[in-house]
């Protein structure tokens, strides 16, 4: 406890303010006070400065971390202490308070004379006086007002602030309060003399919560208690009542998990201190204003009408549970939401649903389409909820093509009668939500349920209903591309064209707020291109979904370009570019896969390609096999037969022409397209004109029979890769056709054939065929 200036005795108060002496003096430390040393060093230099102030709603420990902070001892002066109430806002009793406290702490404050008695006005004089006597210490005086709730221009907080700016560093001030006392805080923020603990400040963490909860005896797991603080927002009476309710409880970790404002403890605690403490107009406002997630003064004028909406600022500003999000918006704390819509239901039933309703309907007119859907479903409104998805083309957020994954869950709870009842009067916008929704959980039977119904409403629909029209059918043919491009390729190509179509129909500026829609369709045609062999073409398509789909954040279709656009540079024999587009489709931030994705073969089999390209042949088996696991569980024919050639080019440079032969005749079945059935003909030639290299390699000096001894020697022995180009060359090819008849890089063929010089001890290309000749190597 801080500690006194000794020989100035502490006076009696005036014998006509008998009950004064209970509200001066630092009140002993509850023996229920949990430690919190880095709130109080905080507030310990915090009242290195003039001005400090702790705010938070009833119950978040305010008192109770400045009790912990003056019993710490590290006060930079006396401290005066005032527990104050509604009564101590008259002038007559708080100025004779804060004499009297400033006695109790041992400061002579003899200087300032009598406190004044009158309420109408400031009395200077003795402000003055005051002010002049703390001036003359040598240590400042620290002067805390707990639970100080002046009102705005009354003449007690004129008094302090007038108190506050005379006495200069004279006086550490600590004010303690439910709101922003009326003090000049804005000035004293602007010249950095202002300190703040606010609500998120006062909020216990997990360390905290353990030992309040060990306080009553609760064990719980480090999970629960973590759970247990998010739910409650760290809100320490929140957490006592919760710790309270749970002593002796039979099973504390389930009683975490329904845990909210609705408890009955909490409820009663907040219905005591903070509803039934309000005006009818604001308690009023305090209900209403529970219904949405977040709400501001249009929204809350919307619910409850323009006179009590103008009440929301002071509700905001006198009630620290509200906390502000920016421009104008404010979230209330999560349990005392939970007690305001318990309250409304049970003091006006129905009445919830009708401010939903009013709510959807404004964030729908401020252009806030998930907000005015949640709202719209809480309220039970199905078909508005659908209907805003719908026409505003936001499908991508129930499909997952967004970082939106509220939508799809909200749909999922949408009831079956709802679906049924609008189908059969042909209003097909909730069967689409539920198949959307459906689909994005894998519930494929759920989704194909649901596309029957939306179906056979959008059979009765007439294409004179235009933009309202098109929007239906695009949402149908979005749906059917996600649905089947990991299945059913050309169904996808057929819905992607009919997306297409429908985009012309609706509006530039609609479409340009759903780039998800455009990489959606974008990735299917370009996968479509690529297994047509339009290879330029499908380039141009899947850097264009590439691009769409990176500036929507959705990692799914981003992969998937990533890896035709992998596998399509294979193809062309840009096998840099083939490296670096792999590398980007594995890399850990688009790793996770998840339905309806593709198994990432593609991929596989281009970085199979790269490292047969480099000549790195086990490392090419490898992704090659990799390649084959991955098809097995999501099978693509063109995937495979693609494997099937690169893996027949691995055989062949391995000398192993049999399994080249077999995996090329298993690659028939079913028919790959005709231009990929081109490149594996000519890899079927290339096998039959392959020599099975010998186990052994080349025949080293040692093996040469007398004959032999005056042929040239090699200096090393020939690599299957080299013998291929070297073979190549003596066809008079040029190293761009090497490497393009050998599925190469022009680099590394460059290198064989450094390799090959060096080894036949030559220098030339011609010299090369005539000294492998000579050495019956070819």
């Amino acid at each position: 406890m801080a500690e006194r200036s000794e020989g100035v005795p502490s006076s009696p108060l005036p014998g006509r303010f008998p009950t004064l002496h209970s509200k001066i003096g630092v009140p002993p430390l509850p023996t229920w006070a949990i430690p919190r040393p880095r709130q109080t060093e905080r507030l310990y230099r915090g009242a290195l400065g003039p001005l400090t102030v702790v705010t938070g709603p009833a119950g978040s420990g305010k008192s109770a971390l400045v009790l912990l902070w003056a019993h710490t001892g590290r006060v930079p002066g006396p401290l005066a202490w005032i527990s104050c109430d509604s009564g101590d806002e008259l002038p007559g009793v708080f100025w004779p308070c804060v004499l009297e406290a400033l006695r109790h702490a041992g400061v002579d404050v003899t200087a300032a004379g009598a406190a004044p008695v009158r309420g109408d006005a400031l009395d200077y004089v003795f402000l003055a006086r005051l002010a002049a006597g703390l001036g003359t210490r040598s240590t400042p005086v620290v002067l805390v007002l707990d639970d100080f709730h002046p009102a705005a221009g009354s003449v007690v907080a004129e008094g302090v602030a007038y108190l506050l700016k005379q006495a200069g560093a004279a006086l550490r001030l600590v004010a303690v309060s439910r709101r922003d006392p009326p003090l000049p805080l804005h000035r004293s923020r602007l010249v950095g003399e202002l300190a703040e603990i606010r609500m998120d400040d006062l909020a216990f963490d997990d360390r905290e919560t353990a030992a309040l909860l060990g306080q009553h005896g609760v064990s719980l797991s480090r999970p629960s208690v973590c759970a247990l603080r998010e739910r409650t927002e760290g809100w320490a009476a929140g957490l006592r009542l919760a710790a309270m309710s749970m002593a002796g409880h039979r099973d504390p970790e389930g009683f975490v998990r329904q845990f909210t404002g609705d408890d009955q403890a909490v409820a009663s605690y907040l219905l005591e201190e903070v509803l039934d403490t309000q005006s009818a107009d604001m308690r009023r406002l305090m209900l209403a204003t529970s219904v949405p997630e977040r709400v501001n003064a249009e929204l809350a004028t919307a619910l409850v009408g323009r006179a009590t909406g103008r009440l929301f600022s002071s509700m905001v500003e006198r009630n620290a549970f509200f906390r502000p999000l920016g421009h104008g918006w404010y979230r209330c704390h999560q349990m005392l939401v939970t007690f305001l819509r318990l309250r409304l239901r049970h003091e006006t039933p129905g009445l919830a649903g009708e401010l939903q309703r009013k709510a959807a309907t404004w964030f729908s007119e401020q252009g806030l389409l998930t907000e005015a859907v949640r709202s719209a479903a809480e309220a039970g409104d199905w078909l508005f909820a659908s209907r805003l998805i719908v026409h505003q083309l936001a499908i991508g957020q129930a499909l997952g093509l967004t970082d939106d994954r509220h939508t799809a869950e909200l749909f999922r709870h949408m009831p079956h009668r709802v679906v049924t009842r609008s189908a059969a009067r042909h209003e097909p916008e909730p069967a689409l939500l539920r198949a959307a929704a459906a689909l994005s959980h894998g519930d494929t039977a759920a989704c194909e349920e649901a596309l029957g119904h939306a179906e056979r409403a959008l059979a009765q629909l007439s294409d004179a209903d235009g933009e309202h029209s098109a929007t239906i059918r695009l949402t149908h043919a979005v749906i059917t591309i996600q649905r089947t491009r990991t299945s059913d390729v050309p169904a996808a190509v057929k819905a992607a064209n009919a997306v297409q179509v429908c985009f012309g129909e609706v509006s530039p500026e609609m479409l340009a707020a759903r780039p998800e829609l455009k990489a959606l369709v974008l990735s299917t045609r370009g996968g479509d291109e690529l297994r047509g062999g339009r290879l330029k073409a499908a380039e141009t398509t899947l850097l264009a979904g590439l691009s769409a789909a990176t500036a929507v954040g959705n990692t799914g279709l981003r992969r998937d370009c990533l890896e035709d656009l992998a596998l399509l540079q294979a193809l062309r024999g840009r096998f840099r570019a083939a490296a670096e587009f792999a590398a980007k489709a594995e890399h850990p931030t688009l790793a996770a896969r998840s339905r309806p994705d593709r198994s990432g073969a593609a991929v596989l089999v281009a970085k199979g390609w790269v490292d047969l390209a480099d000549d790195r042949l086990d490392a090419a088996e490898c992704e090659l096999s990799r390649a084959e696991t991955a098809l097995q569980s999501s099978p693509d024919p063109f995937v495979r037969a693609v494997r099937a050639l690169v893996l027949s080019l691995t055989s062949i440079a391995e000398g192993r022409r049999d399994r080249a032969l077999r995996t090329l005749a298993s690659s028939r079945e079913p028919a790959p397209v005709p231009w990929l059935a081109q490149r594996l003909d000519a890899a079927e030639r290339e096998a039959h004109l392959t020599r099975p290299r010998p186990a052994g390699g080349f025949r080293t000096a040692g093996d040469r029979t007398r004959a032999d001894t005056e042929a040239p020697q090699v200096l090393g022995t020939l690599s299957g890769r080299e013998l291929d180009v070297l073979v190549h060359l003596a066809e008079m090819m040029t190293t761009e056709e090497i490497a393009a008849e050998l599925y190469l890089s022009v680099n590394t063929v460059k290198t064989h054939l450094k390799s090959v010089y060096r080894k036949l001890a030559v220098t030339r290309r011609t010299a090369a065929v005539r000294r492998a000749r000579e050495m019956r190597l070819l």
